[in-house]
């Protein structure tokens, strides 16, 4: 919502600054988020007169001209066609700034004649696209008024937000009314006068839906002369960024913005027969005041005639009877719509009003009337014509009920200590009719333009607002006697090391939408897991599915950086998947993707399986998880490669996690370039850490005595697995093995067909003194014997 200080002062008698306004409003709630003082950004610039000008020595297309300034006299070379002596215009001494050109003005010779200052043009000062010459000013204004009050820019303009539950501040007149009772002005008297009627209004109305548009008020205006608007409107309009078009247009965005009351005209001449408020029917079409031409429904509120649709009731009207420079007759509308209707028709043909901002959030039931009276004055002074009498169609909603008040919810509620007096004061000041009906209660009436107000808690939420969030009273929560539970389970605990663990390892943490399309969702599972959760009322159309798999976004999101160019990432995310068709069916997982290469002067290091593999691994080391019995099997599930990708598991059934290249059908089907490697741990199914007593001091305690390692080389069946002969070595001896690595995989002459070579390295680490030959036979008689068992043995 934007409006002028100007503006603001039609309403408020105030002498506050704009700093003092924006403060105010910002401690009253009004959320400022942008302002503007052009007054301020042109302050260095001032009215000057040319004096005399003559060609340049050296140019023939630039003049030297003595310019009258508040300075007094100065020497300055110009290029406008225009300049001329005993012009008035605008003058930027040396050091200014000039914003249209991006320069700051020093002394500096143009072609061997030193210019003193700059005579600016309105391009140059951005009070206009474009401009032939230097800004030629009336006369009659004097050597060294600031520029901004000779364009008539001398106006702040403030921004701010509108929560949804305001419509009032909407218009100028609902924030004059909060800065009153705030304290920084006096509110002005802005009652609305009747016209008169001199004839019965001959065009009827007609509600069909009052469902949808529960009231209707009109009048004819006969005799106008439409056209320009006046200066003082044209520049308020332009000023908040709205396009001046006719004067009859102009006065209803200005009620719009002024009151918070959006109105309409119709040219009456193009009308046939009486207006009808009514539900759209199906395949009916109208072009709107937008050029767009929109289909309609039997959901839709339609305003029409006998011709068809004019418009769509609160949100737009039709060029079919829209007013133009030859309309002579006008049909001046003020209704009320209803505002989910409204919401819900904008959204299905996605159009965008000012109108259908304020309708949609409701619009004061009883100015509906009183801004019609004010447009119809309006008209009649700038446009001319003679006036109707008002046909008013349907029933105004009846004022909201009265609240009873107990003053002493006040500081109950917010620990304030405010008087009755003050509390009377500050709801009198905001529109309330606060009633005394006993010592210390009141029967509140709340005003039409406050139908949010339904309790006892908004009036001291308003009160507290007004009377100063700053004086809320501050006060320690008391101490919490006797042991202090943890802040975060084990489970959340689990996840907070399992993100340090990524993150140390060089991933990047993203967060990303739970939401996404059912198609891709099928992608990943959905239909087989007992059907998509789909939503009743997603946020958009392809957001209509809860995510069975964290993957999806993650490889969407890891496109994206590529696309612009930061194709080498590795991204991850915690958070819940959904698995089944119930709101229940979730559960807590990591997930990451990884793509591109990384440069390196040993060459390009590419991510594959095996450094995703090693990255959960070193996750599940950090979190402490028992993965002793952990299998690691070779595929997992449809969206991986069925040859590149691995699975976790901790039985035949449970599986902790997967990993390894997902499949290119997958990434074609989403758009994402391959190939992408990635992991998804499911941390509800991770054993709980096991703390052995008596052993976790050996296992933290550095060892005084040096490792020692030997090789074993294994000949087995191909089909063995290497981690599960690497897992049945490392439980030969868990105080005395400290690791078990493969280093060397072969198949090929010396080894027969259908068997393979697996090389281990065995680390030994002795703890309590240095081991001897026949300890160290021992063991590698156990590791063989424990080889043996898997139906390897030793090459």
């Amino acid at each position: 919502m934007k409006f002028t200080l100007s503006w603001l002062q039609d309403h408020l008698a105030t002498d506050a600054p704009l700093s003092a306004v924006l403060d105010a409003m910002t401690m009253a709630g009004l959320e400022v988020e942008h302002w503007e003082d052009p007054a301020d950004k042109l302050k260095a610039f001032s009215v000057a007169k040319i004096i005399s000008a003559e060609r340049h020595p050296n140019a023939d297309r630039l003049q030297v001209c003595q310019v009258e300034t508040f300075e007094g006299m100065k020497e300055i070379v110009c290029g406008a066609p225009n300049a001329r002596p005993g012009l008035t215009t605008v003058y930027a001494p040396l050091g200014t700034y000039i914003p249209g050109s991006g320069i700051t003005l020093e002394p500096r010779a143009v072609r061997g004649v030193v210019s003193n200052g700059m005579l600016c043009s309105a391009a140059e000062l951005e009070t206009a696209e474009d401009s032939d010459g230097i800004l030629e000013l009336d006369d009659s204004l004097a050597v060294g008024t600031p520029a901004a009050a000779a364009l008539g820019l001398a106006d702040a303009v403030i921004d701010f937000e509108v929560t949804p539950n305001r419509p009032d501040w909407l218009g100028v007149v609902g924030i004059a009314r909060e800065l009153a009772a705030a304290g920084l002005g006096q509110l002005k008297d802005h009652s609305v006068k009747a016209v008169a009627g001199s004839f019965p209004c001959p065009v009827t109305v007609t509600i069909q839906s009052p469902e949808a548009c529960p009231a209707f008020a009109g009048r004819l205006i006969k005799g106008v002369k439409n056209g320009p608007s006046p200066k003082w409107l044209a520049d308020r309009l332009r000023a908040i960024g709205l396009r001046p078009i006719n004067t009859l247009v102009d006065i209803t965005n200005f009620i719009s913005y002024d009151r918070a009351r959006p109105l309409h005209v119709y040219d009456a001449a193009k009308l046939s027969g009486g207006i009808v408020a009514r539900m759209g029917q199906t395949g009916e079409s109208f072009v709107a005041l937008d050029g767009k031409s929109y289909e309609l429904s039997s959901a839709m509120c339609v305003i029409g005639d006998n011709s068809g649709a004019l418009g769509l009731g609160g949100i737009m009207g039709g060029v079919s009877s829209g007013c133009s420079d030859d309309t002579v007759d006008v049909f001046v509308e003020s209704a009320l719509f209803a505002p989910l209707n409204i919401a819900q028709t904008a959204r299905a043909l996605s159009i965008q009003s000012d109108a259908k901002y304020r309708f949609e959030r409701g619009v004061d039931s009883g100015f509906m009337v009183d801004g019609l009276e004010l447009a119809t004055a309006m008209i009649l002074e700038l446009c001319g014509g003679t006036a109707s009498e008002v046909v008013v169609a349907g029933e105004v909603p009846a004022p909201p009920e009265a609240v009873p008040f107990a003053t002493k919810e006040v500081h109950r509620l917010t620990g304030l200590d405010l008087s009755d007096g003050e509390i009377d004061t500050i709801l009198s000041g905001l529109g309330f009719s606060p009633e005394v009906t006993g010592s210390g209660t009141r029967k509140v009436g709340v005003p039409s333009w406050r139908r949010d107000v339904v309790g006892s808690a908004d009036l001291v939420e308003d009160i507290a607002r007004i009377a100063g969030f700053d004086r809320l009273p501050t006060a320690k929560l008391p101490e919490r006697k006797g042991r202090k539970e943890p802040l975060l389970t084990p489970a959340q605990n689990r996840v907070r090391v399992g993100r340090r663990s990524l993150a140390a390892r060089g991933w990047m943490e993203a967060v990303t939408w739970s939401f996404a399309s059912r198609a891709t969702c099928e992608l990943f599972g959905a239909a087989q897991g007992g059907g998509a959760l789909v939503l009743a009322n997603p946020i958009a159309s392809d957001l209509d599915c809860m995510r069975p798999s964290a993957l999806i976004h993650l490889l969407l999101a890891a496109q994206r950086n590529a696309d612009r160019g930061f194709g080498d990432l590795a991204l991850f995310e915690a958070g819940p998947i959904y698995k089944g068709d119930g709101p229940k069916d979730q559960e807590m997982v990591i997930a990451g993707v990884t793509c591109g290469a990384i440069r390196h002067w040993s060459g390009a290091l590419k991510p594959d399986v095996f450094t995703v593999k090693a990255d959960v691994l070193a996750m599940l080391d950090a979190m402490g998880a028992s993965t002793g019995g952990m299998q690691t099997v070779q595929g997992a599930r449809a969206w991986w490669h069925p040859g590149r990708s691995g699975t976790f598991k901790l039985g035949p059934k449970t599986i902790l996690a997967e990993f390894g290249e997902l499949h290119p059908r997958v990434l074609k089907e989403l758009g994402v370039d391959g190939p992408v490697f990635g992991f998804e741990l499911f941390l509800d199914a991770l054993p709980p850490a096991k703390v052995k007593a008596g052993k976790t001091k050996a296992k933290l305690e550095a060892s005084a005595f040096m490792p020692l390692t030997r090789d074993f080389a294994f000949v087995a069946k191909a089909e063995l697995p290497a981690g599960d002969l690497i897992r049945a070595v490392a439980q030969v001896d868990k105080t005395l093995i400290s690791d078990v690595s493969l280093f060397d995989r072969y198949q090929g002459q010396g080894v027969a067909e259908g068997e393979v070579s697996l090389g281990l390295e065995v680390a030994l680490q002795p703890r309590e003194r240095t081991l001897t030959d026949a300890e160290i036979e021992a063991v590698s008689t156990k590791i063989i014997a424990a080889a043996a068992k898997l139906g390897a043995r030793l090459r």
